[in-house]
């Protein structure tokens, strides 16, 4: 079946970055041609929120908090997903959740802690 494991969380410093990848088995690129790609995050006491979307088309969408910060990328050839996080902020502390959603169907990643903090 397919799967999603995310990496690159970490201890970063306000205004540090970090990049976070997601793999995914050839599976899910090889089977479908429309879907959605994402990252999701979950601070503690608070809900699961959007980061950052792209398409298969190349779209991508992201969250006012991060707009200008953080960059939502792809690359087929790998199978991964990434998250470039630069001007890192406190707030930016939560769990980190690679996703990929397909017609019928979608897929979560374990989650890959990212903390910001001095």
């Amino acid at each position: 079946q397919a799967q999603l494991v995310e990496s690159g969380g970490g201890l970063v410093q306000p205004g540090g970055s970090l990049r976070l990848s997601c793999a995914a088995s050839g599976s899910i690129f090889s089977i479908f041609s429309i879907y959605v790609m994402g990252w999701y995050r979950q601070a503690p006491g608070k809900q699961r929120e959007l980061v950052a979307t792209i398409t298969s088309g190349g779209s991508t969408n992201y969250a006012d908090s991060v707009k200008g910060r953080f960059t939502i990328s792809r690359d087929n050839a790998k199978n991964t997903m990434y998250l470039q996080m630069n001007s890192l902020k406190p707030e930016d502390t939560a769990v980190y959740y690679c996703h990929v959603g397909v017609p019928r169907s979608q897929y979560w990643g374990q989650g890959t802690q990212v903390t910001v903090s001095s």
